[in-house]
């Protein structure tokens, strides 16, 4: 069977570009959703690794859909192997025409270091530029850090007030529990942990 998993980092992203590519691939079950990559902590990918069973394809736009990191990528593929499936990223070669199963496994593994590789690599050289952005700007006193979206002065007047209404909670005896608070306002729980360090609750 052949099971697709598409995301995108953001609910302002739109699916429907991997949703067709993953559909004309012949996907005929889909897992999807909107929610940042940096981890594998992901609820959709949870289950499909649950749900794939051997003989299976996981079928996926790009590798940087799995995951962005080497080691999760890694973690991730070694799932989808352990579970007797295989694994088919539509923009990397599939080398679908090479006869000799063994060496079609070796050059297609071949590939996917090479290109976690790459991935990591070229996110090392984006958070070192990031870091030495941050410094200059520090030099010249024009870095006040990331804008709170979330925070007691935040120029979203909505997320102010949810704001509020999450130091509220928190601060009850007994505090609401982290899942409900994220559940009642509608935001991440990794949310609500950011709301509570910066308020020092």
């Amino acid at each position: 069977m052949k099971v697709g998993y598409a995301r995108v980092s953001t609910a302002e992203q739109n699916l429907d570009r991997q949703l067709e590519a993953l559909k004309k691939a012949g996907v005929q079950k889909i897992f999807a959703e909107k929610i940042s990559g940096k981890n594998a902590d992901r609820p959709q990918l949870k289950v499909m690794l649950e749900y794939i069973h051997d003989q299976d394809e996981i079928v996926v736009l790009s590798l940087d859909r799995l995951g962005r990191s080497s080691r999760d990528l890694t973690e991730i593929i070694e799932e989808v192997r352990h579970k007797g499936a295989v694994l088919n990223i539509l923009d990397l070669p599939s080398f679908a025409g090479v006869e000799d199963q063994n060496l079609k496994a070796l050059l297609s593994n071949l590939v996917l270091e090479i290109y976690k590789y790459t991935a990591e690599e070229e996110r090392r050289k984006i958070r070192e530029r990031q870091r030495q952005g941050i410094e200059l700007a520090k030099q010249r006193g024009a870095y006040k850090g990331a804008v709170r979206l979330y925070a007691p002065d935040s120029p979203d007047r909505r997320k102010r007030y949810l704001y509020h209404q999450v130091v509220q909670m928190l601060q009850q005896d007994p505090p609401v529990p982290i899942a409900q608070i994220a559940r009642t306002i509608g935001t991440s729980r990794s949310q609500i942990y950011r709301i509570k360090k910066f308020s020092n609750l």
